[in-house]
């Protein structure tokens, strides 16, 4: 038999070896198989049985169709049959003459943000093909089975499905093609829904999140009553090096949700911004964009729409280029009747692994996972500083200028909340979030190993930070600062607001960026052993009345004498120390082994809690009589604990009421205990190289037993 051990150095030994078994597990050549579906073997399975396959993770039912609007019982849903292509027409097709921006008509389902994105996927092929993989259709080895990539939040995932589509009245309920024959987006967009839970769940959203689900990049946003004035430029750049545009037109109030104007652009909707180009017009160039709608109809009539009189004084060359007559949802207009008529265009733009080669043009690019979870990492933004500085802290070292002779970097922070979607079926939305980035204080310049507390917060103004706190599921702002170093804090808008999300930091230069967090760190004041001649004769006659006629007080006892001491004590709430805490007290305390505490242990503890008190009603600010979670991280450094983000979060979810604030029993117990550990590690490395390996039994036996 094999002796198991395991490596006290923590959980990240072990993933640092997982990741080495799975090196690029994650990437898209190498993608994530979600809920554990393995598209090449379930086909194989499919075939040897001669069956179609049923996908049993998103069945053909309605909680795969929604949850309110789309929920059971809807009219939108009643009458909905599931059928395959096979069903539904004579000669379906995956993709009739590659995937184009016509195969995407809208359905009756409001995510034309999603449609907008796929759409303008089209115009890439290579971006088009590590979201679709080729070798798929309704011919040879036809199994009912398909599969798709998206990348989320930090890794893509290959995405299995079955084809049965939802049906009503004889046509597909929700995205498909305007000959009704090429499935490949219907496909695609069933995909999405079973990764983000339900096909509701893909209501609203904007633009940029499909486009980066579909590459992986990164979303600039620009309000276009306040672009900038080489927009054009940057449009004209971003089309040909194969990012991703979309724009829309703001509601102002819930009547206007795809109401048309005059000039037939529907408000609240999501376009496809496809091309752009000069054209000569009465002797003067004219700016020209291309926009789609993913409706495939309702086009833009004012100037230079497809039947205008604008063409008619056009070179016929130029001319025949760039117009299409035909009623495709897709039409050209002048560039400023675009920054006129639309509100926001959003660009995506491509990491390195997604852009060829022979693009010079690349971002360096660091990605974070990090939480916010209430009572620890929470914190709020900097309208709450007691707890703004509890928020995961991030450090960005700006070390190259844009260009010789300059002093600023540019770089992009992307602020990405996770799984949003998914959770909307209990009611939950999106997050207010963002961000603030500070100037690293001369002191702590290349150090690391430090989580800035709250009088540096208190006493130093952001140097730059999001333009808005916005309930999207990305916050993104391009920024440009003097080289340096720098903190990023991401937030929610307010604190107490728990959300999972990613970080990102893109910059067009060579950049450095870490997570900071406190190191471990245990010093707790050293206390002087005394023997018994040197006990205060009081304190030694106070020990006989409470140990009795042993001399030694056992579990039970220090529970009785805690309990009746902490009562006296009415500016503290407890609900009095419990049989397992004063067991953790007389094993810190107990040298000999007697699971008792003599006169000089009990001595020793006596003085230890007494310290104790001191610091919790210190650092209860508000005379609470208990300690909130971020008095809880100031108290224990000031024990001589420094704690990691993750060891806090572990504490507070231990030591905490319902109401999310430390009673003094629970913090005397969380600081013995810290103490146990921290003394049990020290005993055991004997090499104090900071690793002890443990053999199982000696694992099960000090887990049982501290």
């Amino acid at each position: 038999m094999v002796e198991e051990h395991i490596c006290a150095t923590g959980i990240a030994a072990r993933l640092r070896s997982q990741w080495d078994r799975d090196e690029g597990l994650g990437q898209n050549h190498n993608a994530v198989k979600f809920l554990g579906q393995d598209y090449e073997s379930l086909k194989a399975q499919s075939l040897r049985g001669s069956r179609l396959f049923e996908d049993a993770l998103f069945p053909c039912a309605s909680s795969s169709l929604g949850f309110n609007e789309l929920g059971p019982r809807t009219s939108k849903t009643q009458g909905v049959r599931w059928m395959r292509p096979t069903e539904i027409c004579r000669r379906p097709e995956f993709i009739v003459d590659g995937a184009t921006r016509t195969d995407i008509c809208q359905g009756a389902l409001g995510d034309c943000w999603l449609l907008a994105a796929i759409a303008s996927l089209t115009l890439n092929d290579d971006l088009l093909r590590r979201v679709v993989p080729h070798g798929q259709g309704f011919r040879d080895g036809y199994a009912g089975i398909f599969h798709f990539q998206f990348w989320q939040f930090g890794e893509w995932l290959d995405v299995v499905i079955d084809d049965r589509l939802p049906v009503k009245d004889g046509k597909l309920l929700f995205v498909h093609s305007a000959e009704g024959t090429e499935f490949w987006s219907a496909l695609l967009e069933k995909a999405y829904a079973k990764l983000n839970g339900c096909y509701e769940a893909l209501s609203g959203g904007s633009t940029s999140e499909g486009f980066e689900d579909f590459t992986g990049g990164v979303t600039e946003m620009y309000e276009l009553r306040k672009a900038p004035a080489d927009l054009f430029s940057i449009i004209g750049r971003a089309v040909e090096r194969g990012s991703l545009l979309g724009c829309s037109i703001d509601i102002t109030s819930s009547t206007d949700m795809e109401a048309v104007t005059f000039k037939k652009l529907v408000k609240g909707h999501a376009y496809s911004v496809t091309g752009v180009d000069e054209v000569v017009y009465r002797g003067n160039m004219t700016r020209l964009v291309r926009i789609r709608n993913p409706w495939g109809e309702v086009e833009w009539t004012g100037p230079w729409s497809d039947s205008s009189r604008e063409w008619d004084s056009v070179d016929r060359g130029v001319r025949s280029r760039l117009q299409n007559r035909s009623e495709d949802g897709e039409f050209w207009m002048s560039f400023s009747d675009f920054l006129r008529e639309f509100t926001r265009l959003e660009i995506c733009n491509l990491t390195a692994d997604a852009l060829q080669n022979s693009q010079l043009k690349k971002w360096s690019s660091s990605l974070y996972q990090g939480e916010w979870r209430r009572g620890s990492t929470a914190g709020g933004c900097r309208n709450f500083p007691a707890t703004f500085w509890l928020n995961p802290q991030f450090k960005l070292a700006l070390q190259h200028p844009d260009a010789p002779g300059r002093k600023d970097c540019t770089f992009l922070v992307a602020l990405m909340q996770k799984d949003r979607r998914k959770k909307r079926r209990e009611g939950k939305d999106m997050e207010t979030i963002g961000f603030a980035v500070y100037e690293v204080p001369s002191e702590f310049v290349g150090r690391s190993g430090i989580h800035l507390k709250r009088d540096f917060f208190l006493t130093h103004a952001s140097s730059a930070r999001s333009e808005l706190f916005i309930n999207l599921r990305e916050v993104s702002s391009r920024l440009q600062l003097p080289a340096g170093e720098y903190i990023i804090v991401p937030s929610t808008f307010e604190p107490h607001k728990e959300a999972d999300f990613v970080l990102r930091v893109f910059s067009e230069r060579p950049a450095d960026s870490e997570e900071l967090d406190d190191d471990v760190i245990a010093e707790p004041p050293s206390e002087a052993e005394l023997d018994e001649s040197q006990i205060d004769a009081g304190f030694k006659n106070l020990f006989r009345q409470l140990a009795g006629a042993d001399m030694e007080i056992s579990v039970l006892e220090l529970r009785t004498i805690l309990n009746r001491i902490i009562g006296k004590h009415k500016d503290l709430k407890t609900d009095g120390f419990s049989k397992e805490a004063c067991r953790s007290m007389i094993n810190l305390m107990d040298n000999d082994g007697s699971g008792k505490l003599g006169l000089t242990e009990f001595h020793v503890l006596w003085e230890k809690i007494k310290r104790y008190l001191t610091i919790f009603r210190q650092f209860d600010l508000d005379k609470s009589g208990t300690m909130s979670s971020y008095e809880m991280r100031m108290a224990l450094e000031s024990a001589g604990f420094k704690l990691t983000n993750h060891l806090f979060q572990l504490i507070i979810l231990r030591y905490t009421e319902e109401d999310m604030a430390v009673d003094f029993d629970n913090f005397v117990t969380c600081l013995v205990r810290l103490e146990t550990m921290f003394k049990t590690f020290k005993n055991m490395d004997t090499d104090a190289d900071g690793q002890i390996c443990l053999n199982f039994f000696q694992w099960i036996t000090l887990t049982m037993f501290a």
